[in-house]
């Protein structure tokens, strides 16, 4: 029984190493907000690599790239 715990914990953590992390996506803007996601270059959440702003009359701007480490700020209109 011990045996088998082991080799599962042991296969769980060889596969959360295995499967590599990718952007975030910007979370969906719900109607009659306006939202801002920004992406940041690493954990510190201090250097801006990309963003994507959403006005309350629908235009939308995209720039940069995305990360997994993200921010998502939404107020209504």
């Amino acid at each position: 029984m011990a045996r088998r715990l082991f080799i599962a914990f042991g296969l769980a953590a060889i596969v959360s190493l295995v499967i590599p992390v990718g952007p975030a996506h910007a979370r969906a803007c719900m109607m009659n907000h306006q939202c801002t996601t920004i992406w940041y270059s690493d954990a510190t959440q201090t250097t801006q690599v990309g963003g994507l702003y959403e006005e309350c009359d629908g235009f939308t701007f995209r720039w940069g790239t995305r990360t997994a480490y993200v921010t998502f700020d939404e107020v209504p209109c």
